[in-house]
């Protein structure tokens, strides 16, 4: 399956998506939109992409003007093909990238990010480990989630929906820490 970064320095470039049933990229249209919403954000940004698959989403940060990505993603098959469109776009200098479950990387992780893009699998969302991800958002900073457009706005303690999109069958909840 084919990919290909949207807009910005890589726009229209194409990349590998792994050949596994373990991901699903998101669709080109919710990409878009997300990246168009978030543009402001982007720039400069430290962002992690959790959950990466093919890294499409670290990409078009990159694409779009983020400082540096740091993809995680658990499948020995999209890591191999996100390490392939790193190079292909010869970013490994502006990158990281792990092998692990997003989980169990939370708590060894010591950055601290402006956007975090988290893209889970549909059929596990894993609405606990993403929400422990707001530890490792720095103050003011975003965190998107993409999940069924079916289900309810995930939420959680300590994080405030700011805002929320529904794409058909995809939806993007938009949060940030909860100000005391």
């Amino acid at each position: 399956m084919r990919l290909r970064v949207i807009a910005g320095l890589y726009g229209g470039r194409n990349i590998q998506a792994p050949d596994t049933v373990a991901t699903h990229p998101m669709s080109e249209r919710v990409r878009n939109a997300l990246f168009n919403i978030v543009s402001d954000e982007i720039k400069g940004a430290v962002v992690l992409d959790a959950f990466a698959g093919s890294g499409a989403l670290g990409l078009e940060a990159l694409s779009r003007g983020a400082s540096h990505v740091t993809f995680i993603e658990r499948d020995s098959r999209a890591i191999s093909t996100l390490k392939d469109n790193i190079a292909l776009f010869n970013l490994a200098g502006q990158s990281g990238t792990t092998q692990a479950d997003v989980a169990s990387w939370i708590d060894s992780c010591n950055t601290m990010f402006d956007v975090i893009l988290v893209d889970p699998p549909y059929d596990d969302i894993q609405l606990l480990t993403v929400m422990k991800l707001k530890k490792l958002l720095k103050p003011n900073a975003l965190m998107i989630l993409s999940y069924p457009g079916s289900g309810e706005v995930p939420t959680a303690n300590g994080v405030v929906v700011v805002d929320n999109r529904s794409y058909g069958t995809a939806a993007l909840a938009f949060y940030r820490l909860e100000t005391v």
